[in-house]
């Protein structure tokens, strides 16, 4: 299947980079999105069996500027962070260095306070821990600082019992894994990713930005809440029950996005530089799509990275239902979001993670495809983003097509 260039125009932008035969349906929704969305900047790639099959990029680099997003420009990925971070552990269970069903304790002892001693690793990875909020939320500098941030959620008690339901730690994941990571490994998660993911398979993706990369990074931004009209968008309206919940401050969810006060500059250079893996990944689409092609098999000589196993755990059920933070059904697994109504991917396979407000990374083992979304234009959206969506379902197509 051969890759051609392709360029095309919409308005004042182009769109750069390369879509192989019969890939094309995702070029075209690519370009609707900006035509149609209110895409600013955005780059998308697609893997299948290994091989890249889609790869473009469009608009401007920074959300209210205009130069150009280029083949190296990469941007905050939010959430979409924690799919990559959790492949950590699962790559650490897989070498035998950490069981799953084990404490939390038997690994990071201070983490049993305030009735956490059952708490298991594989109740922390499936947002069943019950400490999805602190109860004094984090500065800034806290909250980049590993000790002062492991121990709060170390001192933390859960609000509600471990195990009897799942709530997505939308910030608290950050220092629950690299709480668990350091100590199993002595490294920061960071540190872990760049030595064991990001080095060998030559990825522009960090967790933790290096001073030398900030160049490259364009900034993040709100951008307007464009669908076009019956163009078979998700409905993302929220339900009356979500939209109050994230404006009570007692709430379980305004209280899991907010642990950090104030609310943090995702484009300060010392937010980007945190080790923080569940909000503050930096990464390239291209980067993304190529992790999760190395999650499902080799890719350009490089090794797999998940034996057949650990790709077995990685798409497995662990938690679904009410989400108590989120207030719709959520599906994970061993810290993947997986394929559901609230966050589709490709398909009942899928396994991967969206960030908030547009980014999206994730893998398919049926079809073999590895997905990359980044943006910098952010919505109002948590899980199902209509840019994201609309690319989903070109893929889709074209698997269907081929």
């Amino acid at each position: 299947m051969g890759a051609g260039r392709t360029k095309g125009r919409v308005g004042r932008v182009d769109v750069q980079g390369t879509v192989a035969a019969g890939w094309e349906p995702v070029r075209d929704a690519f370009l609707r999105n900006f035509e149609q969305r209110g895409e600013h900047g955005a780059a998308v790639a697609v893997h299948r069996d290994g091989a890249r099959v889609v790869d473009l990029w469009a608009g401007s680099r920074d959300v209210d500027g205009t130069a150009p997003w280029t083949e190296s420009t990469a941007q905050v990925v939010r959430s979409a962070t924690k799919g990559v971070a959790a492949a950590v552990p699962l790559l650490l269970h897989q070498r035998g260095l950490l069981d799953l069903d084990a404490p939390v304790a038997t690994y990071w002892p201070e983490f049993k306070a305030a009735g956490k001693d059952r708490v298991t690793v594989r109740q922390l990875l499936a947002h069943q821990a019950g400490v999805p909020v602190l109860d004094r939320p984090l500065t800034l500098a806290e909250a980049v600082d590993l000790p002062t941030a492991t121990g709060a959620i170390a001192a933390q008690a859960p609000v509600w019992e471990p195990g009897t339901a799942h709530g997505y730690h939308a910030h608290t994941f950050s220092w629950l894994l690299s709480g668990l990571v350091h100590r199993v490994t002595g490294r920061t998660i960071g540190r872990w990713v760049a030595e064991e993911i990001t080095g060998p398979l030559g990825l522009d993706l960090w967790i933790g930005l290096p001073d030398a990369e900030a160049h490259r990074v364009g900034r993040l931004g709100p951008v307007e809440e464009i669908d076009p009209p019956g163009g078979g968008a998700l409905r993302l309206r929220p339900k009356r029950s979500v939209s109050e919940a994230y404006k009570d401050p007692e709430s379980l969810t305004r209280r899991a996005f907010g642990v950090i006060e104030p609310k943090p500059d995702e484009n300060d250079p010392v937010y980007r530089a945190a080790e923080l893996p569940g909000s503050a990944g930096v990464a390239t689409a291209r980067a993304l799509a190529r992790f999760y092609a190395a999650t499902l098999g080799p890719v350009d000589g490089a090794e797999r990275l998940f034996a057949p196993a650990t790709l077995t755990l990685a798409r497995t059920e662990e938690s679904a239902g009410p989400d108590k933070v989120l207030l719709v059904g959520t599906r994970f697994g061993l810290g993947h979001m997986l394929h559901g109504p609230a966050s589709p991917l490709l398909g009942p396979s899928s396994f991967g993670h969206p960030g908030r407000g547009g980014s999206l990374g994730f893998a398919d083992p049926e079809s073999g495809i590895a997905f990359g979304y980044v943006t910098n234009g952010m919505r109002k959206t948590v899980t199902a983003d209509p840019r994201a969506q609309a690319l989903v379902r070109a893929v889709r197509s074209a698997v269907d097509q081929a």
